[in-house]
């Protein structure tokens, strides 16, 4: 019903590593050429946990979206921005925590899982409990209807769809709304308006999901409406009232497979990562000195690939014709440990090479990302300002 934005952000943990550009930028540069995204450096949610150490955060973020770019995110195809920088993410915040039970909160599986995880952290913070309510104001400030997660994020998701059904329930009863939804309809033109009725009949008395869904079509593309009739013609047509915040649907993303240099998933806290900004010297050392097999202790004894953290890595950036040469070649001991892992090295420096070039102008300019987030924060800030103005009239605390 509105026009179509994905919304993602990431953490600013610093300088990012290869799991991050397979698990989360590729797919963010394949959706900046196919909807209009929007991309922050959530740094309001870094507080949550490292509330008692904030001091690397702006660093971190400078970093973070350095490597954004480098990976090949394009300010001219997608807005980047920062959390903090648009307040209006905290206005829905706290008007949102007025209306959210408490136990929709206490159920986000996260919530307890985070809390056993970090045991060495005092999260008996309001912050942290509402993270996920943060997390939701992030996603409806904007209307954006898709949000790329991985599966374990999927219950924030259905969280944000409830907190926007919710809303729209308790702040979407305009006054003769049925009147001015007539009124609306009338601008469709007579054509438009009969098929709408007639849509519009058959799915809320036969329930045909084809119908609506043709209606929806109908609305999209009705160039004459305004934005407040087009909500008001969407809420007319599924039965239900005003919408004002959109309910989300999650986009779903294959989990990473990046593995680290031990074999495990390539995590910082493991310390067995490459940064996407590495030099070529430093790879070639991690990646020559990664553990092979060790049953294969001298360079005539066979060895297994699926026993290897070498071998994960060719899964990743190895053609079949070269992994076979892998397996061959491994478990006859016709190639040595050394041999194996070259392949490896000149995959993961050719893919750094073009990241290192686009990084290179910013490393030596940062006003170049400065003024790239500046222009995103208020690109950012005019769609949650719409949004803000539509929530405070409906809350009753417009005073305009």
């Amino acid at each position: 019903m509105y026009v179509e934005k994905v919304l993602s952000g990431m953490r600013p943990t610093g300088r990012l590593h290869l799991g991050h550009y397979h698990g989360v930028l590729a797919n963010w540069i394949k959706l900046q050429h196919e909807f209009p995204c929007l991309f922050f450096v959530a740094d309001w949610h870094a507080l949550t946990t490292a509330y008692d150490e904030p001091g690397t955060i702006t660093e971190s973020a400078y970093d973070m979206v350095i490597d954004w770019l480098a990976a090949g995110v394009d300010p001219t195809q997608a807005t980047i921005f920062i959390q903090s920088k648009v307040p209006e993410h905290a206005e829905l915040h706290l008007l949102l925590s007025m209306m959210t039970p408490l136990g929709w909160l206490e159920r986000v599986p996260t919530y307890k899982d985070q809390q056993e995880k970090l045991t060495h952290k005092d999260l008996t913070t309001y912050g942290f409990l509402g993270y996920p309510l943060l997390q939701a104001a992030d996603i409806l400030i904007y209307r954006a209807n898709r949000v790329p997660v991985g599966e374990d994020q999927v219950p924030h998701i259905e969280f944000t769809r409830e907190i926007a059904r919710r809303f729209n329930h308790l702040y979407g009863r305009e006054p003769d709304f049925e009147g001015k939804a007539r009124e609306a309809m009338k601008q469709l033109g007579n054509k438009r308006a009969k098929l709408y009725e007639e849509l519009r009949t058959r799915y809320q008395e036969q329930g045909e999901e084809e119908a609506l869904a043709e209606a929806h079509v109908l609305l999209n593309e009705a160039q004459s409406l305004s934005f407040g009739d087009r909500e008001r013609l969407f809420g007319w047509l599924e039965g239900t009232r005003k919408m004002i915040l959109v309910e989300p649907d999650a986009l779903l993303t294959e989990a990473s497979r990046m593995p680290g240099l031990d074999g495990q998933k390539m995590s910082k806290s493991y310390g067995n990562t490459i940064a996407l900004r590495e030099d070529a010297e430093s790879i070639t050392k991690k990646i020559r000195t990664m553990q092979t097999d060790p049953q294969r202790v001298r360079r005539t004894d066979p060895g297994d690939p699926d026993k290897c953290p070498v071998w994960q890595l060719h899964q990743i950036y190895s053609d079949n014709a070269v992994k076979q040469w892998v397996q061959n070649g491994c478990r006859s001991a016709g190639i040595g440990c050394i041999e194996c892992k070259q392949p490896v090295i000149d995959a993961v420096l050719k893919e750094q090479e073009p990241m290192r070039e686009r990084a290179r102008m910013y490393e030596e300019d940062p006003q170049l990302v400065k003024n790239i987030i500046a222009d995103g924060c208020e690109k950012a800030r005019k769609l949650a300002q719409e949004t803000m103005r539509d929530v405070r009239e409906a809350i009753g605390i417009d005073y305009s």
